[in-house]
């Protein structure tokens, strides 16, 4: 295996702008990378040589990144890969991680995401290099090896999943370190009695056949959760050891970590939910102003009748914008939006935001300030997404504005980034809100914003998009002075 300073890694993905984007973001982190436009290219350059981390699209016109995933680890088991996906994939992540890949990334991903799961892979390969070392060095001395368990612990200590083989007394015979990890034990003597020091759940599984004058020969298996929070969960299967003659010898266990796959089980959950209640909201309260004009029982004047109208029109605007939005971010995760790349002027375009806004910035009474320079540099994007972005960050600081406050639109650059300032004199946030600010669905509730409406989906949208250029977006807020949104798009 070829020796190299820095960590080689291969980008697959067919969005340019995300794969050079992030190309240039590792490069600067020290990693050394190849990019492929595509499925077939990613093949070709992951067979062609060995790579340390592979980041593979799971979604591309060609080849998908499933059929990538199996080529590489087919020719290089030992390239640590990640699939990129979103939450619409939680059946393919399932798959792609049981195949090889070391983790799943979701779409869009911070840098600092990327950055700390590149890092936990690129320690895993190096405890494979190290392990193919030894079994190498192992294997060359094969001849020098006296007994079995020589040999079978060579193979058991290089395994990543815990194993741990107890007797019939519930004495621990074989255990490799990957099991000790598991169990938070510091060691294990050799013919101790372990049951006791396991994890309940561990133990019951032990004690199935243990307990039993006879046993089936199948396997019991069950998912528990070792560190609370879903810090850490792994599946335990427990199988029986026979001896020759058939009487049970004693019962093996083995430690799989799937708390990756967990996380992905209860982002799904979690979306699902959300979705299922912001909807339920407006279709309710539309069905109840219906009823109430239909109850021949109830005598409505006129104007009563064109009021409930009109409130249920304004509840089926809301939801409407809702499913628009939804649509978005699914078009955005799934890769299903079709771009338009071309040199874009951003004054132009935060010029005709204003001008969608102006009665509204007229209404409130908003001293409105845009500064640029002479010579703000065009970019490369799509008008369309950079067109959303702005429009939500622009409607927000008008929405949570103060009357007669001001709204403040900054635009510059620097060597790498065209930087776009958003600033309103308005109600601000508290520390605790700004933390989940870009999270599906959340709005800052206080006394200053019941009675602004919205989908709580704008802010998800601009974060989406900025990550989708490898961009990144600073909030500066101050709870009842106002907020600062800066956007920095790569130039």
């Amino acid at each position: 295996m070829e020796n190299h300073s820095k960590p080689k890694v291969l980008i697959v993905d067919d969005e340019k702008g995300l794969r050079l984007g992030t190309k240039r973001l590792l490069e600067r982190e020290g990693y050394e990378v190849s990019a492929g436009e595509n499925g077939t290219e990613g093949i070709n350059l992951g067979t062609a040589e060995e790579f340390d981390l592979a980041i593979i699209d799971l979604k591309m016109p060609d080849v998908d990144g499933i059929t990538v995933l199996k080529r590489i680890h087919n020719a290089y088991p030992n390239t640590i890969c990640f699939i990129a996906t979103a939450y619409a994939s939680y059946d393919t992540a399932i798959e792609a991680t049981k195949i090889g890949a070391f983790s799943y990334i979701p779409k869009p991903f911070t840098p600092e995401e990327l950055i700390n799961q590149l890092k936990r892979g690129y320690e895993k390969r190096l405890l494979l290099i190290e392990a193919e070392k030894w079994r190498k060095e192992r294997e060359e001395r094969l001849l020098e090896v006296a007994f079995e368990k020589t040999r079978l612990n060579t193979i058991i200590n290089s395994l990543m999943d815990g194993v741990l083989v107890v007797n019939k007394t519930g004495e621990a015979v074989l255990f490799n370190p990957s099991a000790l990890k598991y169990l938070s034990l510091n060691n294990i003597v050799l013919e101790e009695y372990v049951i006791d020091k396991l994890h309940p759940d561990i133990a019951a599984l032990i004690n199935n056949f243990l307990t039993s004058n006879t046993y089936e020969k199948k396997s019991y298996s069950h998912q528990i959760e070792l560190k609370p929070n879903r810090e850490l969960f792994v599946d335990v299967t427990s199988s029986a050891v026979p001896h020759p003659d058939g009487s049970l010898a004693g019962v093996v266990i083995v430690i799989k970590d799937i708390t990756e796959l967990k996380k992905v089980e209860m982002l799904k959950s979690q979306f699902v939910s959300m979705v299922s209640h912001e909807l339920k909201a407006p279709i309710a309260a539309v069905y109840g102003f219906l009823k109430l004009i239909l109850d021949e029982t109830i005598p409505l004047s006129p104007e009563q009748q064109k009021d409930f109208l009109n409130r249920s029109m304004l509840r089926l605007d809301s939801l409407l914008k809702m499913v628009n939005d939804l649509l978005d971010i699914s078009r955005i995760e799934t890769k299903t939006v079709k771009r338009e790349i071309k040199e874009i002027s951003i004054v132009t375009i935060i010029k005709s935001i204003i001008e969608i806004f102006q009665i509204e910035i007229d209404k409130k009474g908003l001293a409105l300030s845009i500064d640029y320079g002479d010579n703000v540099p065009v970019f490369k994007a799509d008008s369309d997404e950079i067109n959303r972005l702005f429009t939500n960050l622009i409607s927000n600081a008008i929405k949570y504005n103060s009357n007669n406050g001001k709204l403040i639109i900054n635009i510059t650059s620097s060597d790498r980034y065209l930087i776009v300032e958003v600033k309103d004199t308005g109600v601000g946030m508290k520390p605790e809100d700004k933390e989940k600010l870009f999270r599906e669905f959340f709005r800052a509730k206080n006394e200053m914003t019941k009675n602004v409406s919205g989908t709580g989906l704008g802010l998800s949208i601009v974060k989406r998009i900025i990550d989708s250029y490898a961009g990144k977006i600073e909030v500066e807020s101050t709870y009842k002075e106002g907020s600062t949104f800066r956007v920095f798009l790569p130039l």
